[in-house]
């Protein structure tokens, strides 16, 4: 069964946020890295390749389903924050807003009763909650550090060692 245009539109839409994504994260990683962050720089890094990876499953299920992936421009992100928890915070709120597109999205494909596009997109809401989960642990554990500079660069080292994902 061929997508629908409303699916299709939607799916493209999710695409674009998942590109636009890792480029916000690819300009976190930037600032962190001039900060002397070397492990925020890092994990942020991962966090874009996953991005990217994420944009990549829509883009190939849109193809198998025989739709047509339409490409459009990926905004600037910012490329200056106040503090490595300016930068989780963004990352967070950054989560949460994904979280919602893809709820809407999978709410959609249950009003259109596509039901391989619903399939598809549980995998997307089950990520969701570990991203959000992730966010909002390094959000508050910057928040307990304050401006403790040791405990800033213990967190840093620990983000060091983050090991990127297989790609499912």
């Amino acid at each position: 069964m061929a997508l629908t245009k409303t699916i299709q539109d939607a799916l493209n839409r999710q695409l674009h946020d998942e590109l636009s994504a890792a480029y916000s994260y690819l300009a976190m990683s930037a600032y962190c890295t001039a900060q002397n962050l070397n492990g925020f720089a890092h994990w942020l890094r991962i966090q874009a390749r996953e991005e990217a990876g994420h944009a990549m499953r829509l883009y190939d299920f849109v193809q198998d389903r025989g739709g047509r992936v339409t490409l459009d421009a990926v905004d600037r992100p910012p490329a200056d924050y106040q503090s490595a928890l300016d930068v989780a915070e963004q990352a967070l709120r950054h989560e949460q807003r994904v979280s919602t597109a893809i709820n809407d999205l999978y709410g959609l494909t249950v009003q259109e009763k596509d039901w391989a596009s619903q399939a598809f997109l549980q995998w997307f809401v089950t990520e969701q909650v570990e991203e959000e989960k992730t966010a909002t642990q390094l959000v508050e554990t910057l928040r307990m550090i304050g401006n403790d500079r040791a405990g800033l660069v213990m967190l840093d080292r620990e983000l060091g060692t983050r090991q990127a994902a297989a790609t499912p």
